[in-house]
């Protein structure tokens, strides 16, 4: 089953990482600049407008009562990871610093939180809420910390509002208004979602790493630098990782959620996160502030996969029936 779910996930990783390489080497210039950028905008907001086709009313109210797992996964997510981000982006300079910063603000995961979850054998149900929840409040919620916490790297003046309202949260809601129409449809065909939720990013991505190559980004950023951004988002992970194991058992949780609180807690979304950045930060910008938001979806991937499989394991350990070989191993 692991090696299922990451055999999905490696032919995106490969196509972002050409995707990077096509827009060095054949940045868009001039009017196919405006072409590229209209349409990862016009990618952004199908997006959006899936996903609010996408979430259920139902998911929602179900989820609200397990209150307690939810506020600790939002906790981390908008409050652990900010503070650690104000107190590690010092490590990296400019624009990458920034990024850094920006990382910490997205809201968690949803399909890895769930698959991750599931492997864990934590509790399924709670997993989908509590990234669902994160996912929709990050809509708000990530713009106003960027606006709060970044300054001039991220302000968002008139015209990012706007943009913030008419690119993200308008298509969500016209979309789950939408869902009693057309909610059969999108849960019918997931995989078109999945081509536009992976088709969008590879648009802003190339888009955004264009125009930042176009004014240099290359020159800026070293290999050096990559390494160094790499190491800060393992150990920026590393930390959120025990914080939720160390809180879960602080707070009692069953072993169930605790996985949760872990899974969703110690994500950040790639999808939430690209388009985000197109909306909030000028084009010349995006692609040195993606670059540790891009690092830390494959190290999270790496270590979560190397996690959930050892909860898996001890799980199905403790569900062996007991006979003298399994006694004299315990």
């Amino acid at each position: 089953m692991l090696r299922r779910f990451l055999s999905v996930f490696e032919p995106f990783i490969l196509m972002l990482l050409g995707t990077v390489a096509l827009a060095s080497l054949l940045p868009a210039r001039g009017i196919w600049a405006g072409i590229a950028a209209g349409a990862a905008d016009t990618a952004i907001v199908l997006l959006f407008f899936l996903h609010g086709a996408k979430l259920s009313r139902e998911a929602i109210w179900a989820g609200a009562r397990n209150w307690q797992l939810h506020v600790a996964v939002l906790a981390v997510t908008f409050v652990l990871f900010p503070v650690l981000g104000l107190g590690m982006m010092h490590l990296l300079s400019g624009p990458v610093a920034a990024g850094l910063l920006f990382l910490t603000l997205l809201p968690s995961t949803v399909q890895s939180s769930i698959a991750f979850t599931a492997i864990a054998r934590g509790n399924v149900a709670a997993a989908v809420c509590s990234a669902s929840f994160s996912n929709l409040l990050g809509i708000i919620v990530t713009p106003a910390l960027v606006a709060l916490l970044m300054g001039g790297a991220g302000a968002i003046s008139l015209s990012s509002v706007e943009a913030i309202v008419l690119q993200l949260l308008v298509p969500f809601v016209a979309g789950h208004l939408l869902r009693p129409w057309i909610g059969g449809l999108v849960t019918r065909y997931k995989g078109v979602l999945t081509i536009v939720d992976r088709g969008s990013i590879l648009l802003v991505v190339y888009s955004a790493f264009g125009a930042a190559v176009v004014e240099g980004l290359w020159h800026r950023v070293s290999p050096g630098d990559l390494v160094l951004i790499a190491l800060v988002c393992t150990v920026l992970l590393g930390i959120v990782l025990v914080a939720t194991l160390l809180a879960a058992r602080a707070l009692g949780l069953s072993r169930e959620d605790a996985i949760v609180l872990q899974f969703c807690g110690s994500k950040k979304s790639l999808a939430s996160g690209v388009p985000m950045a197109g909306v909030l930060f000028p084009a010349a910008q995006v692609g040195v502030v993606l670059l540790p938001v891009m690092l830390f979806h494959q190290i999270q991937l790496i270590a979560c996969a190397m996690i959930a499989r050892r909860y898996a394991d001890a799980a199905a350990a403790a569900a062996r029936p007991l006979t003298p070989a399994t006694i004299d191993q315990r």
